[in-house]
């Protein structure tokens, strides 16, 4: 943990982050902590928002980039992503007990997400020498070999957040920690 980064506001960032810095905050209503810290680095905040803006453009539905993102969170332990994706799956009309799964990084009942859980876990545990039979399976449950390389996508994407969230500290928004309820005091 890292008390060196400093959260920017649109004052005090680099020039380069400002513009971005502008937009998110229109879009939020807020600066969240984590782009003020961001910042720092206009081109980590530009590339993850890229990176996630064509993440979420690809033909994964919603709910399973969501899985991609909230597999991601918990696995690399940043609960601002894990806060600020519960949300989403909340507005998509997911089922609480999905949620509290993704949330604790466990097993869905859902037997196509789950498929889609695990295979993000393998793309990571074998860092892409995922064997046939495990997207074979993945194709099984109704995606396809398109999917299989958006989870990268998301994968990259997500990496970036993940790690810099937690690099710099990033505390969690009181908007976003709404959404975790009781578990955002054990985060």
């Amino acid at each position: 943990m890292s008390s060196l980064f400093p959260a920017h506001t649109t004052a005090t960032a680099p020039p380069a982050a400002r513009r971005t810095m502008e937009a998110t905050e229109k879009e939020f209503g807020f600066l969240p902590a984590a782009v003020a810290r961001l910042a720092e680095s206009p081109e980590l905040l530009d590339g993850f928002l890229r990176a996630s803006g064509s993440f979420e453009a690809t033909t994964l539905d919603p709910v399973s980039r969501e899985v991609v993102v909230m597999t991601m969170a918990t696995r690399n332990g940043c609960h601002l992503c894990v806060a600020m994706h519960t949300g989403p799956l909340r507005e998509l009309g997911v089922g609480e007990g999905l949620i509290a799964a993704l949330q604790a990084g466990g097993p869905l009942d859902d037997d196509r997400l789950e498929t889609l859980r695990a295979f993000v876990l393998e793309v990571l545990a074998t860092t892409g020498d995922v064997s046939d039979d495990v997207v074979r399976s993945l194709l099984g449950h109704g995606y396809t070999l398109r999917n299989a390389l958006d989870v990268v996508l998301g994968i990259g994407a997500y990496t970036m957040s993940t790690f810099a969230n937690r690099l710099t500290s990033a505390p969690l928004d009181e908007p976003f920690a709404r959404h975790l309820g009781p578990l955002s005091e054990a985060s």
